[in-house]
């Protein structure tokens, strides 16, 4: 695993900020990014799980993958693109961030901290499927990094669950 550049820290904050704005709107506290190598964004995915009506398939990682499908970004272009989720993309996410094309993933919270954040039980904890192990199983190889600054990644989570 390769160190996380101040770019990789920057773009990981800045879904941070984005998981708060999608808890301020009524949704789930998740954001996802998917940027160039140079920083440029492509897309910016907010969960839209709650308030926002758009189901149990509205996890952020699926709204920028989207966004960036809608918009017609090259494969090439996004295979030297990265994905910057504030949490660690579900299995289904990690099946879309490879299916989309997309190179690389960074995140924030690993899937435990947000299972302990949750205090989820085992009928609300979903599949234990780590990002890593779905994409070690990729076709083409993408980079995992993460998890990174899971403090300040827990911040729009902080009694969310609870309903504090």
């Amino acid at each position: 695993m390769s160190a996380p550049s101040a770019l990789d820290l920057a773009l990981l904050r800045r879904a941070f900020h984005l998981a708060g704005e999608a808890r301020a709107r009524g949704d789930r506290p998740f954001a996802a990014i998917i940027a160039r190598a140079d920083g440029t964004i492509l897309a910016e995915g907010l969960s839209a799980q709650g308030r926002s009506g758009r189901g149990t398939l509205a996890h952020s990682e699926m709204m920028a993958c989207q966004a960036v499908i809608d918009a017609a970004i090259p494969r090439a272009a996004l295979r030297q693109a990265t994905i910057y989720s504030s949490g660690e993309p579900c299995a289904m996410c990690a099946a879309a961030i490879f299916y989309t094309g997309i190179g690389r993933a960074v995140y924030g919270l690993s899937a435990g901290a947000i299972l302990h954040l949750r205090n989820a039980s085992p009928a609300t904890a979903g599949l234990s499927l780590s990002c890593r192990a779905v994409l070690e199983t990729a076709a083409e190889p993408v980079e995992v990094l993460g998890p990174l600054l899971e403090e300040e990644g827990a911040a729009p989570h902080r009694g969310y669950w609870t309903g504090g």
